[in-house]
């Protein structure tokens, strides 16, 4: 007999599509939800998809864990309709129903009475809901369908190979064995090999799939040949690979190590019994369902520890026993093994990061429900035709209303984490991702307040205090933020995210250096860290570093292509140099990427101010404050461009609302004391720059300002004072030592002035003012010849080349 494909994959249509069909009807308001936890990894935050990387390192790499098909899947996703996350949970869903229509196919292959009811009640059961409404669990569904076509094949291919008796409309094959012919036939068998790569390539759990064929050879036979295991060699031989990889990159890669997997054997054998009647009892009652189970406290101190898995071990040899004197008990086994098989790399044997926050989790046990969900619908058809459809009818109403109901609870993240702690308040990760949630979505006390009252519950959580730490940087706490943040670092040294925040608190709190010792202790940790590059490119900048905080920009952007901030940043420092039309180009990309991202918005406009277009660039500006009315930030970028604009006092009412927004900012202060310098009110602008002096010692702009507000209130010896710092601060402005010598000068330190004069020719001789007021001091000082020569000079400068 020939064997074709296609003809193996054509079931009936109708009973198919009638599965279908109430699959996406039970799952259909997952649809309108959102990108959940762990989906950032998979895809939104993936470079590998969203960013420079691409198909290559999906093969090669190790990026985002290794499930390269589901990975191209999602590359492919993103370049048809980008984050939109419909698309994405649309496939999930889809990838579901083909494999309830495979399990079908395959229980009626393997003669298993009920085999749409049993396909039908595993697709619709609750404990699935996790698997299809959380996007980056395609990895179950897409592994699933190659898991199951495997599976048909190599059936198929034993049926081929074998004369098998029917199975009978019991629990178990009839009885009897008939003779054994040759094997033969490739086709299915390479099919099969090549279904157990994918889905392999899908997700490394389906290690276990030559178990489970070994198990349909057995249940074809209905007794053990060792013979049937030789075929299976290179499916186990992947498997092994697999394995291992998994093994080390759980470990190495994902950080399944410390003292929550330093379980002893014991108590990993206490551990896999209370697993296995754990999910056994949420197929029974699918109540309560918890995205984090509460983790067990694990001892093998008692005998009694262990009583659940010598439970599985007993029943297991007693059914072995029984299978031959009582069919049903052969049935009963084949799904028991099946079961117990493919939950066995997530029985604690092996570190699974997710152990972590709990040993169990839904979304372990969506291949191995199968077989007792079979064993069910099965059982049901052995009650004959009515009873099965009017109990599996209802149980399928029952089991889909569950799913419809469970599927709220994945709609966004905040619905999934409050539910969550609804039944599990001890979950500590869930306490942190709503906090992370609630930050996100502009809800910054509320987030503050989770974050804290993960402290109370557990003091030593470093995720807790380095999430507090960033949300109190939102909130403008920038002090109280470095103290969190410091504790951060005490408790985890390595981890390069937490320098990078701590970086930010200190350049908030006016530590310039300590912010940049920070950032690069960041990137000695993570060379390829994008946004720490862009944070030390800024606080660079800032220190007047314009050419080396380009080359940090230009190194996120490097690693990061598309990343908004650092193309914003770049384009800053381009303007300061005076390259306005490149600053430009680069905050046009930055909103073409983020087409709602206030800064950029704010600088086009402030580009197009400066390039004498303010009938195009306040617009944008305007426009930026709508979208963010309290970003100090934009409200500061908007007072420089009418100060440019000669609107001074219009001007001031946006840098006064930014010292109100965000009173401790060094940079909102000292705006506002720019603008009342320039409006005559020297008091009002010489308390604002001592303000934010008071805020950021180091803050060399407002150094300068407030020298020359007292040297305009003829404070000679404070604006000296003043100086002295800016210059130490800014060891290459010419500007600054000028201003030096001359609040020397008029105190009456004639000779003091000499040495910042010199200094400020040396880094500037052209500047025709200094020569002439250099010349001034050293003719009262006696030093004629020198004077006369510097005069000179001044007036050779003024007159231009020759």
């Amino acid at each position: 007999m020939s064997f074709s494909p296609r003809s193996w994959l054509r079931p009936s249509v109708v009973p198919a599509l009638a599965l279908v069909v109430v699959v996406v009807a039970a799952y259909a308001l997952s649809l309108r939800g959102d990108f959940l936890w762990d989906d950032d990894l998979h895809i939104t935050a993936n470079p590998t998809i969203i960013g420079p990387l691409g198909l290559k390192e999906i093969w090669t790499t190790a990026r985002a864990n290794y499930f390269p098909l589901v990975l191209t899947n999602f590359w492919v996703q993103h370049a048809l309709w980008g984050l939109e996350p419909l698309g994405y949970r649309v496939v999930t869903l889809l990838w579901h129903a083909a494999a309830a229509v495979l399990l079908w196919r395959v229980l009626r292959q393997l003669r298993v009475p009920g085999a749409w009811l049993g396909a039908a009640l595993w697709a619709l059961h609750p404990v699935q809901v996790e698997s299809v409404a959380w996007i980056c669990e395609l990895k179950n569904t897409q592994s699933a369908v190659f898991f199951l076509a495997a599976i048909g094949f190599y059936v198929r291919w034993l049926e081929d190979c074998r004369s098998c008796l029917a199975v009978g409309p019991d629990l178990g094959p009839a009885s009897g064995v008939t003779q054994v012919t040759p094997y033969k036939g490739r086709a299915p068998y390479a099919l099969a090999l090549l279904c157990a790569g994918l889905a392999i390539l899908s997700k490394p759990s389906t290690v276990m799939l030559p178990v489970a064929l070994a198990l349909c050879a057995w249940w074809m036979r209905r007794r053990v040949d060792w013979r049937d295991l030789l075929p299976l060699a290179p499916f186990f031989a992947l498997s092994a690979l697999a394995a291992g990889w998994t093994i080390w990159e759980q470990k190495h890669h994902s950080g399944a190590l410390g003292p929550e997997w330093n379980q002893t054997l014991p108590e990993r054998l206490v551990i896999a019994g209370r697993v296995i009647w754990f999910y056994l009892g949420k197929l029974a009652w699918p109540e309560p369902l918890i995205f984090i189970y509460p983790r067990w406290q694990i001892s093998a101190g008692s005998a009694l520890a262990f009583a659940p898995l010598v439970a599985v071990g007993a029943g297991f040899a007693a059914l072995w026993r029984l299978r031959l004197r009582w069919p049903a008990c052969a049935g009963i086994f084949f799904a028991a093994a099946f079961f117990v098989a493919l939950l066995f790399p997530v029985l604690g044997f092996f570190s699974v990061y997710f152990f972590r926050y709990s040993f169990v989790g839904d979304h372990f046990q969506y291949l191995a429900s199968m077989g007792p969900l079979a064993l069910v619908g099965a059982a049901l058809a052995r009650g004959g035709r009515r009873f099965a459809a009017v109990t599996g009818g209802v149980l399928l109403v029952v089991l889909g209303a569950l799913s419809w109901r469970e599927s709220t609870e994945y709609v966004n993240n905040e619905a999934l984490w409050r539910a969550t702690l609804a039944r599990n308040p001890q979950a500590i990760m869930a306490w942190l991702n709503l906090g992370g949630t609630l930050v996100q979505n502009g809800k910054l006390d509320e987030g503050i307040a989770t974050f804290t009252h993960v402290i109370r519950i557990k003091p030593d959580d470093v995720d807790a205090y380095n999430d507090l730490g960033g949300a109190l940087l939102l909130t403008g706490r920038p002090a109280e933020a470095l103290a969190a943040l410091e504790r951060a670092v005490a408790l985890a040294p390595l981890r390069a995210e937490i320098h990078n925040n701590l970086g930010s608190a200190q350049r908030a709190v006016g530590r310039p250096a300590e912010a940049q010792a920070s950032y690069r202790r960041a990137l000695e940790l993570d060379s390829e860290y994008a946004t720490a590059h862009d944070n030390l490119g800024a606080e660079l900048a800032e220190a007047g570093q314009t050419q080396a905080a380009i080359e940090c920009f230009q190194t996120a952007l490097r690693i990061e292509p598309k990343n908004a901030s650092a193309l914003n940043n770049l384009g800053n420092a381009l303007r300061t140099q005076g390259r306005i039309d490149a600053a430009l180009a680069r905050h046009r990309e930055a909103l073409r990427l983020k087409p709602y991202f206030p800064d950029a918005l704010a600088n086009v406009g402030y580009d197009l101010v400066l390039m004498g277009r303010p009938a195009e660039g306040l617009p944008y500006l305007e426009q930026a404050v709508q979208k963010s009315p309290d970003h100090a930030g934009i409200r500061g970028c908007f007072g420089r461009s009418l100060v440019i604009l000669g609107r001074t006092e219009d001007a001031l009412a946006h840098f006064a609302r930014a010292a109100e927004i965000a009173p401790r900012s060094a940079e909102a202060h000292q705006n506002l004391g720019t603008a009342l310098a320039q409006l005559g009110r020297g008091g009002e602008a010489v308390a604002e720059f001592e303000q934010a002096l008071r805020l950021s010692p180091d803050f060399a702009p407002a150094r300068v300002n407030l020298g020359n507000a007292l040297l305009a209130a003829a404070r000679w010896a404070e604006a000296a004072t003043q100086f002295e710092q800016a210059a130490r601060l800014r060891p290459d402005d010419a500007e600054v030592f000028a201003r030096l010598a001359v609040a020397r000068v008029n105190g009456g330190q004639l000779a003091e002035a000499v040495a910042p004069f010199e200094t400020a020719l040396r880094l500037n001789p052209k500047s025709a003012e200094v020569h002439d007021h250099f010349a001034q001091v050293l003719r009262s000082l006696g030093r004629n010849r020198e004077a006369l020569e510097h005069f000179e000079r001044a007036a050779d400068l003024r007159r231009g080349p020759r």
